[in-house]
């Protein structure tokens, strides 16, 4: 059974820090490539960071600079760090597994960067 959950969401300042996890079981990890997406009331979900199987990354321009997507291929986990976080980062984060036609994904963490 597939299964991909998130944690380390809360309630932060702006200007603060979270390092978000998500523990994957159920498939071959390794070979799987791990994004975060994010979804804010009101608008479309939205991809913030990706790592290939290969440890290739890209970024949302939003996020550039701030956050970093890793993953421990040994553990099933991908995490990410994300720094100096603003209010518009607010949203649920979801992890997804991605490979070729095939898709899973976690039922989400909350973010709410907020003073």
């Amino acid at each position: 059974q597939v299964q991909l959950v998130e944690s380390g969401g809360g309630l932060v300042q702006p200007g603060g820090s979270l390092r978000l996890s998500c523990a994957a079981s159920g498939f071959t990890f390794s070979i799987y490539t791990m994004s975060w997406y994010r979804q804010a009331p009101g608008k479309e979900r939205e991809l913030v960071a990706l790592i290939s199987n290969g440890d290739g990354t890209k970024y949302a321009d939003s996020v550039k600079g701030r956050f970093t997507i890793s993953r421990d291929n040994a553990k099933n986990m991908v995490y990410l760090q994300m720094n100096s976080l603003k209010p518009e980062d607010t949203a649920a984060y979801y992890c997804k597994a991605a490979l070729v036609l095939k898709s899973y994904w976690g039922q989400g963490t909350q973010v709410t960067v907020s003073s």
